[in-house]
């Protein structure tokens, strides 16, 4: 029975890309919590030490090199010196009860670029004035808002949902212009129905649209996804960007929830661009921790 466990823990490791999102939306919630499938591996090692199980401990093999498969490579440090434009995103909680602290840890990032989600319109006050400072150039659209040490230009909304949700504009920096997106998709919850996760998915569908119709060279999209990078049912926009953190990140890069990460649902994702280094910052008065990238040619 053990031995059969294992094999049954390791098939949907192996097999998670094909498990159907009909119904409950499975295939989305094993991809989102998939990194934790491999806390079965120690635990059935330790049954089988206790059952003194050769053919236990040999089968455990299945899901722990489908384990190391999948995710061995983040645990290794790809982070590297250079860059040319360091960015950070941050769903700052529009909850939080210190923005202003908030402000001030981000400003202490010392990045080139900082993209902000879930803001009221008291907050974006209250950060606007806290990094006037640091960041000189700077456009708010609805929830989400850019803050720059460089000029923006061609500044708009885009539209992934009725309220706005996302914005896109061109940093001028001095290594050329750069199209930053801020977005943040619709978050998904887990009940009796399941894992619901229709209008994230529409939201992504429409941001890969704007993203097919982007012309830009270079371009960055900072944000909170509500979903990992591993979820098929956002493919339509990771399937056309990388993710710093996967290519030149340092472990797992957990971002929600702050008090103890288990999903990293915040990511900085690229095309044209190269990550040099990717990681997460300290916790803030925000229920995300940030995240911050740098970025070159």
């Amino acid at each position: 029975m053990l031995a059969a466990a294992a094999v049954c823990c390791a098939a949907p490791m192996a097999l998670h890309g094909c498990i159907p999102n009909a119904g409950v939306n499975a295939g989305s919630l094993v991809q989102t919590l998939l990194p934790w499938t491999g806390l079965a591996v120690p635990v059935l090692l330790g049954l089988a030490a206790v059952r003194r199980s050769r053919a236990v401990a040999v089968a455990v093999l299945a899901p722990a090199v489908v384990w190391v498969t999948l995710f061995g490579g983040a645990l290794t440090d790809k982070r590297a010196g250079g860059g040319d434009l360091t960015v950070v995103s941050h769903n700052v909680d529009e909850a939080n009860a210190d923005p202003a602290g908030t402000a001030r840890a981000l400003a202490g990032a010392d990045a080139d670029v900082l993209a902000l989600e879930e803001l009221s319109d008291a907050s974006a006050a209250v950060y606007s004035r806290e990094l006037a400072a640091s960041y000189p150039h700077h456009a708010v659209i609805g929830g989400v808002g850019l803050w720059s040490r460089h000029p923006l230009a061609d500044v708009k909304a885009v539209p992934i949902m009725p309220w706005t949700r996302a914005m896109r504009a061109t940093v001028r920096a001095p290594s050329g212009p750069v199209a930053v997106y801020a977005a943040h998709l619709a978050s998904v919850r887990v009940s009796a129905a399941g894992f619901t996760t229709g209008r994230r998915n529409e939201a992504a569908r429409a941001l890969a649209a704007a993203l097919r119709l982007d012309a830009a060279p270079r371009l960055v999209v900072l944000g909170d996804f509500n979903g990992t990078y591993q979820d098929d049912a956002l493919a339509p926009v990771t399937s056309r960007l990388r993710s710093a953190q996967r290519e030149a990140g340092d472990g797992l890069g957990f971002t929600w929830p702050a008090v103890f990460p288990m999903v990293r649902i915040d990511d900085v994702l690229v095309r044209g661009m190269t990550p040099r280094a990717a990681w997460t910052l300290p916790a803030t008065g925000s229920d995300h921790l940030p995240v911050a990238a740098t970025l070159s040619r």
